[in-house]
């Protein structure tokens, strides 16, 4: 036992620690035949646009044209000019609005990415920060034991970005920000290229690394106050979940890989190219879905307040900077032009929506897409506004979801316009209350196979999806 805390080998601590986050990815894995008719896969997919979306008033000009939300409800619904890409889709397709977080609604729309599937009271400005687990990762916990991995997190920016300004969707059981990655060619060799000679070896050195640590901090524990017994056990949690990595790891280790052909793919792309990049990365879930390489999977596509590679997606549509449409609205074609960007960004997330409904399951029965739910949306949808969020549910017929409909909780009382310089709507007081977008999460937990009523500030469930 170690009795004085300057005895504790603090390199071998640190090299346990450092190697525990650091578990190599070491391929993908996809047998067919693992999967039965009578028990299909269900997979998740989150995936989160910035900036909101054009809320033109009735009374103006551009609101038949280039208002995001449909006109109508129901199964009798217009899709306006925004969303025209996506009427072949319609029957695969839910539209929502009257939903929001209850712990963002009155916050600046610059800080709700990191809230999007969390409903975390993550704050803004000094106030203190903290996080809770996500959708994704939750529903990772229940289904990720049965592929190679357990969930695939991109974002268009890379990393984890700051607080309130996050590159991420993903945040583990303790609101940690999981890092997202960006870049097409490192996705692909981690599902489907085969790992170097020494994978063994480093598995079995992250075992022995994980054994001292966990020697060292149980003798340390005894001399700690209590305090820090607390921040040593939250470090013991992160280490507990790298155990499970290694084991899974070691038991995926000579598993065959998928067959790929990554040679119609451009692998090394940027933003520079951001049409064929944003297909590109669609493309990625599409494989790790098709080869049953994991069964969840988020992709943020831009940062929220104008940072970021993700700002160069507008370039594809003929504008400079994706951010500054928003801000341009009260312009001659403003609401025009960020109509344009955002038809280009539905088009996309369409197209990738089209081709897992022509792909039949694998190994199951139906299309991908019918075994396969979508969240498609963003936590902003006026200038900044944090309510009345702009989304969109796809897929999952054969988890009992009901498509071809506009669930318009809101109607007509939402709050839109252009921003004129002045007051912002997320300063306005709410015309409307919205619904916890966390009853949806429950629905589609649930859903998914999910034994849950609760998430997070959730009151119930949707009904009629």
């Amino acid at each position: 036992m170690i009795s004085d805390i300057s005895r504790i080998d603090r390199r071998r601590f640190l090299r346990g620690s450092g190697l525990a986050l650091a578990i190599p990815m070491l391929g993908s894995l996809a047998k067919a035949d693992q999967i039965s008719a009578s028990s299909n896969p269900r997979r998740l997919g989150c995936f989160y646009f910035a900036d909101g979306v054009p809320m033109p008033l009735p009374n103006d000009p551009a609101y038949q044209d280039w208002a995001w939300f449909p006109h109508g409800s129901g199964k009798k619904f217009t899709f306006t000019k925004c969303m025209a890409g996506l009427e072949p889709l319609r029957d695969e397709l839910t539209i929502l609005s009257g939903f929001s977080h209850v712990a963002s609604r009155n916050v600046h729309g610059h800080n709700n990415a990191d809230q999007f599937l969390t409903a975390a009271a993550t704050g803004q400005g000094d106030e203190l920060y903290v996080n809770t687990i996500s959708l994704d990762q939750l529903y990772a916990q229940h289904v990720g034991d049965q592929t190679r991995f357990a969930s695939l997190v991109m974002s268009t920016d890379g990393g984890t970005g700051t607080a309130r300004g996050a590159h991420t969707l993903s945040f583990d059981e303790n609101g940690r920000p999981i890092p997202a990655e960006h870049r097409p060619k490192q996705i692909f060799d981690m599902l489907f290229l085969k790992s170097d000679q020494q994978s063994a070896k480093r598995l079995a050195l992250n075992r022995s690394a994980l054994d001292d640590l966990l020697t060292d901090a149980r003798s340390l524990k005894q001399v700690l106050s209590t305090d820090d017994r607390k921040n040593l056990d939250e470090y013991l949690e992160s280490v507990r979940q790298a155990e499970v990595k290694v084991a899974k790891a070691k038991k995926w280790l000579d598993a065959p890989l998928p067959t790929v052909d990554g040679s119609p793919l451009n692998l090394e792309l940027t933003t520079d190219e951001p049409r064929e990049y944003l297909q590109t990365m669609f493309e990625m879930i599409y494989l790790a879905f098709r080869t049953d390489s994991t069964r969840v999977a988020t992709y943020q596509l831009g940062r929220e307040n104008g940072i970021g590679r993700s700002e160069h997606l507008a370039r594809a549509v003929g504008f400079n900077l994706s951010h500054q449409l928003s801000h341009e609205t009260k312009n001659p074609d403003g609401w025009k032009n960020f109509g344009i960007f955002c038809q280009f960004i539905n088009e996309e997330f369409g197209r990738f929506v089209e081709k897992l409904r022509t792909t039949p399951e694998p190994a199951g029965t139906g299309s991908m897409l019918d075994n396969t739910l979508l969240l498609y949306g963003s936590a902003s949808s006026a200038f900044h506004l944090s309510r009345n969020y702009p989304l969109m549910l796809a897929g999952g017929k054969n988890m009992g979801f009901q498509h071809g409909q506009y669930i318009n909780h809101a109607g007509t009382k939402f709050q839109g316009g252009p921003w004129m310089g002045a007051r912002e709507p997320w300063q306005d007081k709410a015309t409307m209350e919205d619904i916890p977008l966390s009853n949806l999460f429950v629905t589609m937990l649930q859903r998914l196979g999910m034994a849950t009523d609760k998430f997070a500030d959730s009151t119930g469930r949707v009904e009629n999806i």
